[in-house]
């Protein structure tokens, strides 16, 4: 059995809202509490402290010998079989793959280089091996990137 956490992928942008946000709170403390400078300071660490203690972070991919889950801090948010997975879509180039459950709830983005998410996967590549090895080949679609792929697959 294998484990694998969400991680903010953002992290110093969330750091640097909070540490602006602290300057600006001097600078108003400084100004003798200006309106402007506060209230921007605190949307500053309220925002970047919102991030950094998302409960997304508690998510959890546990990997073993039947198939994925899917927890969080509440338990388990949903579990596939290996052979339950309708299809993986899979970037080799990027790492990246999408592991389709057949609904949106019970489905898993592993964002690789350059996924558009706002989380990362600890050991991302080798739950990517993972997937790949469990997943029967005939399930699996290689592309390029997976926008590409997407942007194929969408009407004109």
């Amino acid at each position: 059995m294998s484990t694998f956490r969400f991680r903010p992928r953002y992290r110093g942008v969330a750091w640097t809202a909070i540490g602006l946000g602290g300057g600006l709170g001097v600078v108003a403390t400084v100004l003798g509490f200006a309106a402007m400078p506060l209230t921007t300071g605190i949307l500053g660490i309220a925002l970047g402290g919102a991030y950094l203690n998302s409960r997304t972070w508690k998510f959890v991919v546990v990997t073993d010998a039947d198939g994925l889950e899917v927890r969080d801090g509440k338990g388990t948010r949903f579990r596939l079989r290996w052979t339950e997975i309708v299809r993986v879509v899979a970037s080799p180039s990027t790492k990246t793959c999408f592991v389709d459950g057949g609904r949106p709830e019970h489905s898993l983005l592993v964002p690789g280089d350059g996924a558009p998410a706002p989380y990362a996967i600890t050991d991302r590549d080798e739950l990517f091996a993972t997937i790949l090895e469990r997943v029967t080949p005939d399930r699996i679609e290689t592309v390029e990137t997976l926008e590409r792929a997407t942007a194929a697959t969408k009407p004109a």
